[in-house]
């Protein structure tokens, strides 16, 4: 194992340790399992029988050469040494980040309007230059509002607010007994139109709706309801054909829920642990690299709080009503409804072809969560749609160095100048 750690910083009265990340179980086995096998791969890398990527085939090649000439001993112990090593660092990067005094502070802007769980957030209210053109946005169903409110040093909505937009941001909350029983139409044709309603009454005008992740095709679809309380839609790494890329992924995820469809129609939601899951699925071994890479890092450092606060948001996550869950998982992934166009809002297909207001896309090339190829298939069906392609990926679009640039600036000047 390595030198002793230094000790935990203190936590802040009071605060509980965190749980994350979760589910921990499944991230921790997936390391474990994965490094601990290493040692038993050792005599078929020497015999050449481990089947690598083609792409792979030079490499394997060497490290066949290598191990060959290798004293054997030799190699088994030092192979031992680094799984032990690595394993250390993750856990070392897990417990640090358990214990990491960081907690977001930020006040809630004032709430204008709510309605169950439904909160909506007035950000213009922070400035008071703030009083150029309002702007809703929509974040995705199954996570916190705040992705878009992180910190005080990043922070869209903030931002936006101080070059004299006026944002507004829905938090969905967790479903309550009314949202559990939630279908897409529900969601839609009910309280985002509602919402979209009272931004109007509130605004005196049209105003643009924009729409990050999954949220952005409630908004594709609130555009063909509602256009002419609309003046402008922007997508924000929004998917659409989920098998543009990888339908095998796609259909794997339909097809991991549906040992739980019944024990989600009982309980009325989908586990935010369950959605975690899903999405560990792909990268798993995700964990173990981040939380390695976080184990080196300086833990007062603004790159180890910048981690903790993001990771605080990743596990902050919100349960998925049960109705929608299925016309999710079952119909966006596994039928790929969407991109076959088959999905239907309140009985009526969603055709992006029929959408009228001014469209711009923001399709993050390195988004590993919806890949590019799934959201331009959105904007290519919108007539006259926009597409920038930042190089950033699905979160650190909102979130990273590169995103003022990358996205927060030209969304600022698209929005000044289109609505």
């Amino acid at each position: 194992m390595t030198a002793p750690h230094p000790p935990h910083q203190a936590l802040p009265q009071g605060a509980p340790l965190r749980q994350g990340p979760r589910p921990l179980g499944l991230h921790l086995s997936t390391a474990l399992a994965t490094l601990l096998s290493s040692p038993g791969a050792l005599p078929f890398l020497r015999n050449g029988s481990l089947p690598w990527r083609p792409q792979l085939a030079d490499r394997a090649a060497e490290l066949q050469s290598q191990a060959a000439a290798a004293d054997p001993e030799a190699l088994r112990n030092a192979v031992d040494r680094e799984v032990r090593r690595r394993i250390d660092r993750m856990l070392t990067g897990i417990e640090r980040y358990r214990h990491h005094p960081y907690r977001r502070d930020l006040p809630d802007p004032p709430v204008v309007w709510a309605e169950g769980a439904t909160r909506l957030l007035d950000y213009g209210a922070l400035n008071r230059d703030a009083t150029g053109t309002p702007v809703l946005f929509v974040p995705s169903l199954i996570n916190r509002h705040y992705i878009l409110d992180l910190s005080s040093s990043k922070s869209l909505m903030r931002w936006l607010a101080q070059q004299g937009l006026r944002p507004y941001l829905i938090d969905w909350g967790p479903p309550g007994p009314l949202e559990r029983r939630f279908t897409l139409t529900d969601y839609i044709a009910g309280r985002l139109e509602r919402i979209l309603d009272a931004v109007v009454a509130l605004t005196a005008r049209p105003v643009p709706v924009v729409g990050y992740c999954m949220a952005g095709l409630l908004v594709v679809a609130l555009a063909l309801r509602r256009p002419r309380e609309m003046s402008g839609m922007v997508l924000m790494a929004t998917p659409w054909d989920f098998h543009a890329d990888d339908a095998a992924t796609a259909k794997r995820a339909a097809a991991f829920f549906q040992p739980f469809g019944p024990a989600v129609e009982a309980w009325g939601e989908l586990p935010v642990d369950v959605l975690q899951a899903l999405f560990a699925q792909l990268d798993p071994l995700l964990a173990l690299k981040k939380f390695s890479h976080f184990a080196r890092m300086a833990p007062d450092s603004p790159a180890a709080e910048a981690f903790v606060a993001l990771e605080d948001w990743l596990n902050d996550g919100v349960p998925l009503a049960a109705a929608v869950a299925r016309d999710v998982l079952a119909g966006w992934y596994g039928r790929n409804d969407t991109g076959r166009g088959n999905w239907l809002v309140g009985g009526l297909p969603v055709d992006p072809a029929r959408v009228t207001v001014p469209t711009l896309a923001l399709i993050p090339e390195r988004d590993r969560i919806v890949p590019p190829a799934s959201a331009v298939a959105l904007a290519r069906s919108i007539p006259r749609a926009q597409m920038i392609k930042p190089p950033l990926g699905h979160i650190g679009m909102v979130v990273s160095a590169g995103a003022e640039d990358g996205v927060w600036h030209p969304l600022a000047k698209w929005l000044n100048s289109t609505v």
